[in-house]
């Protein structure tokens, strides 16, 4: 490897692409593209630097299949950032799996990072924390690894504790992540993590009791969770005491009902409320009535182990066993299309085909959603046609969270 190549790879290594550019901006053999490519990805500009490493894929000889594999994990991390989440998982995995024959483990670790945050951004939390566990603690211990690749992993561990509830291990996580950035010496990566840390210092949810609400941090939320109070939970659908968990996510009628009974606890609820907030009738008559006492059977029978659901003159009232207080944990904004802002709310421009994918839902579904919300000024767009994105208006000035390995061609 010549020297130039050396002193642009140590600066991408560094967190400076112009650096890097300034070396090998000129060049057009096969690892000056990929150093380049790896750059301009660094600076943003995310379709010049595929075609970059697309062109250094197909420069790079015969025998050079670990570099060929390292700029597929740097296109598959442009795909993460960009949002493209329909990126092939098989030609990452393989990549991976070249890395790791040829002994590059960081690399090889750095494919396992970009599969496991594709599985949280798509929701995929079981097929994270599994990837997690049974391959990246198993068979690779982030402590000899570089401080940039200790920070992704502690980045993963965080988003997973996040998502499960776990205040406590996703501040831990974050502060380790935090630690090794700042070894790292990469400003896009320091950005990252406080990023990320901001999270916590948000409401993570709302909470309704005796007619009164307020928001709750993360920390909160799982304090919560550990206690004894009846929780009707709106974020999962569940209704959770004392460590018995009800899911009521195949249940909409039934969870609406729970919700509502909660809600009014320790009061009643008329029949003719639980019918509007149930059925959405908004006069209820004989038909609706005989239906709201077949549902308020099921959702009794559903709720025996965590509490009674009892007649009064005017309608229902909730009665949590052993004299639990019952409370509701909404989200923290309830409207229309409240899931799609959740996902534009990363900062990040997304193609409708990946909300699509990361909600679980049609993508004329979500692209119906995405036309209310600009008509009501509520998220903006930037291109046509399938480069489209989307985003909530106005657009961050931050850093990309672009955490691209230094390629070094050959070695």
């Amino acid at each position: 490897m010549d020297s130039l190549i050396t002193t642009a790879a140590r600066a991408l290594a560094a967190g400076d692409p112009l650096g890097a550019l300034n070396r090998v901006a000129l060049r057009e053999d096969a690892p000056a593209l990929a150093l380049r490519g790896i750059a301009m990805a660094q600076l943003g500009d995310f379709d010049r630097a595929r075609i970059l490493l697309r062109r250094a894929v197909r420069a790079f000889g015969p025998k050079e299949a670990a570099a060929r594999a390292r700029c597929v994990v740097a296109e598959a991390e442009i795909a993460l950032v960009s949002r493209d989440l329909g990126y092939p998982a098989k030609a990452l995995e393989a990549a991976r799996a070249t890395l790791e024959a040829h002994g590059d483990r960081v690399n090889a670790a750095h494919a396992r990072y970009l599969e496991v945050r594709r599985l949280l951004l798509i929701g995929r939390l079981d097929q994270a924390e599994h990837v997690l566990s049974e391959h990246m603690l198993a068979d690779l211990d982030p402590a000899p690894l570089p401080p940039a690749s200790q920070a992704a992993h502690a980045l993963v561990v965080a988003g997973i504790a996040m998502r499960r509830v776990r205040a406590g291990e996703a501040r831990a996580a974050l502060a380790r992540a935090g630690e090794a950035a700042r070894r790292a010496g990469i400003p896009a990566l320091t950005a990252e993590v406080e990023s990320a840390s901001l999270v916590l210092e948000t409401p993570a949810a709302r909470l309704i009791a005796r007619g009164e609400e307020r928001p709750l941090l993360l920390d909160e939320v799982e304090a919560l969770q550990a206690s004894n109070a009846l929780v009707v939970d709106a974020c999962r659908y569940i209704v959770r005491s004392r460590g018995v968990v009800v899911s009521l996510a195949t249940r909409p009628v039934l969870f609406a009902l729970a919700r509502t009974l909660a809600e009014a606890w320790p009061g009643d609820v008329s029949r003719d409320a639980l019918v509007a907030r149930a059925f959405g009738a908004k006069a209820a008559d004989e038909s609706h009535r005989a239906r709201l006492r077949v549902e308020i059977a099921r959702l009794r029978a559903m709720l025996r182990a965590l509490a009674g659901i009892g007649a009064t003159k005017r309608g229902f009232a909730l009665a949590p066993r052993r004299g639990a207080e019952v409370l509701v944990l909404a989200r923290p904004v309830e409207e229309r299309h409240a899931a799609v802002l959740a996902l534009l709310a990363d900062g990040e421009s997304w193609p409708s085909s990946a909300l699509a994918l990361a909600l679980g839902a049609s993508q004329r579904t979500v692209q119906r959603a995405l036309d209310q919300l600009a008509a009501a000024g509520k998220v903006q767009s930037h291109g046509r046609g399938r480069a489209r994105r989307w985003m909530t208006p106005p657009v961050p000035a931050f850093a990309t969270t672009l955490l691209l390995p230094a390629i070094l061609p050959g070695g």
